[in-house]
């Protein structure tokens, strides 16, 4: 079934919040990153260390100062969009990703992105991806 007009548009505004995002990130650009994200974002990693997986935190402050920190190779996170979901003010968004630092290849997995729609738009409130170096397409 196709999408409403109404709902296709909010699925694009959705999807441009995650690419510009990744455009900061590709850009060194923590304030475009920041501009992103919701004021009490959440960042979690899903590691697998000695066969246990572990749910890591990662602090947005902390996030954010390494985006803006000037380092040597470019942090190139090459998504596809899999799946936007959409209920009102909430949206969930599935991107399958492979990492590259410059031209190497670092790492590929999946991101969940989970975002709200407050009154400067849509804006990123939750994020937990898997690292994998294993599987990568």
């Amino acid at each position: 079934m196709a999408q409403s007009a109404p709902a296709a548009a909010e699925t694009e505004a959705v999807k441009q919040t995650v690419t510009r995002f990744f455009e900061g990130l590709r850009k060194g650009d923590s304030a475009m990153v920041r501009g992103t994200l919701a004021p009490a974002v959440v960042l979690h990693t899903i590691s697998a260390r000695g066969g246990q997986t572990q749910v890591l935190a990662e602090s947005p402050k902390e996030f954010l100062q390494a985006v803006g920190t000037p380092h040597k190779e470019v942090w190139d996170e090459r998504i596809t969009f899999e799946r936007v979901l959409l209920d009102g003010q909430l949206a969930s968004v599935w991107t399958p990703y492979q990492f590259y630092l410059g031209n190497k290849f670092s790492h590929c997995g999946y991101n969940s992105f989970q975002l709200v729609k407050l009154a400067a738009g849509w804006r990123i409130v939750y994020v937990i991806d898997t690292r994998r170096k294993d599987g990568c397409k």
